[in-house]
């Protein structure tokens, strides 16, 4: 898209590592400092209030764009009426297909491991259902019009709800395969236990609750309890049934 004008945001939780001093390297960016991990749904609200574009790129902190990605996929989203988002092919770094695509979560899905969607890789463009949040490029006023992401989720599945409401919304996602950056090795961390692992099963909950019924939410809260005792994972049975999730409260 010709002029694009780049506003680079770096929400940063509470890190550690030093990655809060980037802007030191990088004058040019904006940095918003949080002092805790306070989930992803509250970064991504965060960096979509704060945002002065009428588009959003969302972009996981383990993946490389080229110097064209954004103004290509800007150039896509803005030519394509019927689309909310749009997305590039992620690659690992041997050039094969890495993309986390996948159908639409339904409810008995988050029992099980959600299906993935096959990709015609020769086509120029694809129509796609849940392809998550590691490069995504979105309306922000879309994102306005659902009152920003759903903060009953906390590092998980507010991207999935972004999916669902642009389905309902009679609108498209599209990935475009010759549009190409790089995902390196995952960092984030594994929700097998603890709060992590709650945040993960009452994301889920809170999702089916609202798109399947309320019932169906609980009974799927409650069978992730009893999983949790079955695994003696008492912190994850108490986050669970106070609906404790990622959102602050765990620096300690």
């Amino acid at each position: 898209m010709e002029g694009t004008r780049l506003e680079v945001l770096v929400v940063d939780l509470g890190s550690q590592d030093g990655s809060a001093q980037i802007d030191h390297e990088f004058p040019a960016i904006v940095m918003l400092r949080l002092p805790h991990n306070f989930g992803a749904t509250k970064a991504m609200n965060i960096g979509t209030r704060t945002a002065k574009g009428d588009l959003v790129f969302y972009l996981s902190p383990d993946v490389e764009v080229r110097p064209d990605t954004v103004a290509k996929l800007a150039d896509r989203l803005e030519n394509e009426s019927d689309a909310a988002a749009v997305c590039p092919l992620l690659v690992d770094e041997d050039g094969e297909p890495a993309s986390r695509v996948y159908k639409l979560p339904t409810a008995e899905a988050f029992k099980g491991e959600m299906q993935p969607m096959a990709l015609d890789l020769k086509a120029e463009s694809v129509n796609v259902e849940y392809p998550g949040r590691d490069a995504l490029l979105v309306r922000k006023q879309f994102v306005k019009g659902m009152n920003f992401f759903d903060e009953r989720y906390g590092e998980f599945w507010a991207d999935a709800d972004l999916a669902m409401q642009i389905r309902r919304g009679a609108k498209k996602i599209r990935l475009y395969p010759g549009i190409q950056c790089v995902r390196h090795a995952d960092t984030s961390p594994a929700a097998t236990e603890g709060v992590l692992a709650a945040d993960r099963a009452g994301g889920a909950a809170a999702f089916i609750g609202k798109y399947y019924g309320f019932m169906t939410g609980l009974g799927f809260r409650i069978g992730a309890i009893l999983r949790a005792l079955g695994h003696l994972d008492f912190k994850q049975v108490i986050a669970l049934v106070s609906g404790g999730k990622i959102d602050g409260s765990q620096a300690g």
